[in-house]
């Protein structure tokens, strides 16, 4: 049976704020609506749209969270733990920038700060069974990028340490989400360790070849890293269980390149864009996914250094349903179809 992927969606967590509507679920989910979304990724950190913790002990809650979304005509694609399952790994060197994702009472006491976490992604494998949800976003979190580079030389078994570290973190997290029918879905994104595909085999295999362990697919941090983000749909689809549309340029220079000189966003050769102002090939991303048969969600994740985010997001969902392909059930060729017999097959051969 043909399969068409599910969208436009939308992750809230860039246009959350303080002010109507981005400042409570009920306004945001009937502004997504309004734009065409039919899906809204729910980041699970952000306590202006959603309680994490009630979610978790609370059906009825969730059921009301489900009936708020419905009101306003999108359904819930994904819950997000990205913030969270960031502090699962946190190198020393990152310490005191990601204190300020988890609550001040743990701040400055790593091990404190990672036992919240694992609890967060927990309660998020939970909260998303509540709600009918079989796929969750996240991140790895990292302990070797800081030695991404290989100068000054890294010592014997380092790297080996680090992932078998973070799939000891994992594995546990990954036994709870299996439990709950939930695949786990890693956007793989440098600053992660998990950064592209050579670093997502490292980890999987770390991790036994965990069926919950999944990739949120996102091609800007491919074309940033100048990867082949085609052919990573062609390796990697079956464990592609969810996905960010989301665009970006590489413009290299004279004076900078990947690394792009410690500039602002503005001034980087690599830097992410609206949908259709970018370079991502998306005609050819959402071939190769109809191809293998994606069903889940296209959901936008709007992060773009020029254009204003309610724009951004104005443009996004015609851009994404124009994308969608619809899958035939029907080969073009049927018409041709002689319904030739298997003695007329042999009689053709010579048989």
């Amino acid at each position: 049976m043909a399969k068409t992927m599910k969208g436009p969606g939308l992750f809230l967590a860039q246009f959350a704020g303080d002010e109507a509507p981005f400042n409570s679920l009920p306004t945001m989910a009937k502004w997504a609506g309004d734009l065409g979304y039919k899906g809204v990724q729910i980041p699970t950190w952000d306590g202006r749209l959603f309680d994490l913790e009630k979610a978790v002990s609370s059906k009825a809650y969730c059921d009301e969270v489900m009936g708020i979304c419905a009101d306003a005509g999108v359904e819930i694609t994904e819950l997000s733990t990205h913030l969270q399952g960031q502090l699962v790994a946190v190198h020393p060197a990152y310490d005191s920038q990601f204190d300020g994702f988890a609550p001040a009472s743990v701040h400055g006491n790593p091990a404190a700060r990672q036992k919240w976490a694992v609890q967060q992604m927990e309660f998020a494998a939970k909260a998303s069974q509540h709600l009918g949800l079989n796929a969750s976003v996240s991140f790895t979190g990292s302990l070797a990028f800081p030695y991404l580079y290989p100068w000054p030389q890294r010592p014997a078994g380092l790297i080996d340490e680090a992932f078998g570290e973070l799939a000891k973190r994992w594995k546990p997290i990954l036994d709870v989400y299996d439990e709950n029918g939930v695949d786990l879905c890693y956007e793989i994104h440098p600053g992660e360790d998990v950064f592209d595909g050579a670093t997502f085999e490292m980890f999987l295999e770390a991790l036994d070849g965990h069926s919950r362990c999944n990739i949120n697919y996102d091609p800007s941090h491919f074309l940033l890293q100048q990867l082949d983000y085609l052919e990573f749909i062609d390796i990697y689809h079956e464990r592609i269980k969810a996905f960010h549309v989301k665009d970006a340029e590489f413009n290299p220079t004279g004076r900078q390149g990947v690394y792009s000189g410690y500039q602002s966003w503005t001034n980087r050769a690599g830097r992410f864009r609206s949908l259709g102002d970018g370079q991502v090939d998306f005609s050819g991303i959402f071939s190769k996914l109809a191809q293998y048969d994606y069903d889940s969600w296209a959901v936008l994740e709007w992060e773009c250094c020029l254009k204003h985010p309610e724009d951004g997001a104005a443009e996004g969902a015609p851009f994404i349903q124009h994308h969608i392909i619809r899958v035939t059930e029907k080969a073009f060729d049927d018409f041709a179809d002689s319904g030739v017999d298997k003695a007329a097959l042999r009689k053709m051969m010579g048989l």
